[in-house]
């Protein structure tokens, strides 16, 4: 079965035919300020299983210079998806419709995260990544 994200507004659409993997929680500084939240969720995804359906016009990108970066949409800001060297590799879970069939398995860069947060136990936590 698919599974369709969308953007706030509705405009940016995609589609991913196959499955969602290794989905974490990171709460370094930089994906706080990224996702404009106490952490990002995020899992990745076969850069062949996705494809836009609709507004990839809108779409915005930030990269950094090692490749890899994230995707806006220009009207409503949205997070959709990370891209590394141009190409989509993963999806941001707060965009997904309906039920992924996908769990958070840990969460990373927890020595960094904000004062104000407490994680809730459960799923194993790293002071950075467990890769």
């Amino acid at each position: 079965m698919a599974i369709i994200g969308e953007c706030f507004c509705g405009q940016v659409q995609y589609r991913i035919d196959g499955t969602l993997r290794d989905a974490r929680s990171c709460h370094c500084s930089r994906c706080r300020k990224a996702f404009s939240s106490q952490a990002s969720a995020y899992a990745l995804v076969d850069p062949a299983d996705f494809s836009w359906l609709s507004g990839e016009e809108l779409l915005t990108s930030y990269a950094s210079e090692q490749g890899f970066g994230l995707q806006f949409c220009k009207l409503c800001g949205s997070t959709l998806c990370g891209i590394y060297n141009d190409e989509v590799h993963g999806v941001t879970l707060g965009c997904l419709n309906g039920d992924p069939d996908v769990e958070l398995g840990r969460h990373i860069y927890v020595g960094s995260k904000a004062s104000w947060e407490v994680i809730a136990t459960g799923v194993p936590q790293y002071i950075e990544d467990a890769e």
